[in-house]
């Protein structure tokens, strides 16, 4: 159980950090882009079905805020 835990707060973690990621600038050649890359190929999954059904809300994507909701409930669910 304490991996399971460990894991949804290393996602939680990861989600925050593509979050912020979203407010700066990224360059082909900087070297934070590896970063950023890795950080949408372990969110994407995720996010992408929930913005089919999540309603469009101008420049705000409250993508991030929805999976940060569920994988708390998650947790506490399983225990955490």
């Amino acid at each position: 159980m304490q991996i399971i835990c460990a894991v949804a707060n290393i996602y939680v973690l990861i989600v925050v950090a593509r979050a912020i990621s979203t407010f700066f600038p990224i360059s082909p050649g900087s070297a934070l882009l590896p970063v950023v890359e890795f950080l949408y190929k372990v969110t994407e999954p995720v996010f992408a079905p929930i913005r089919r059904v999540l309603p469009t809300m101008g420049p705000f994507d409250f993508t991030p805020l929805v999976v940060l909701i569920g994988v708390q409930v998650l947790a506490r669910i399983l225990g955490c």
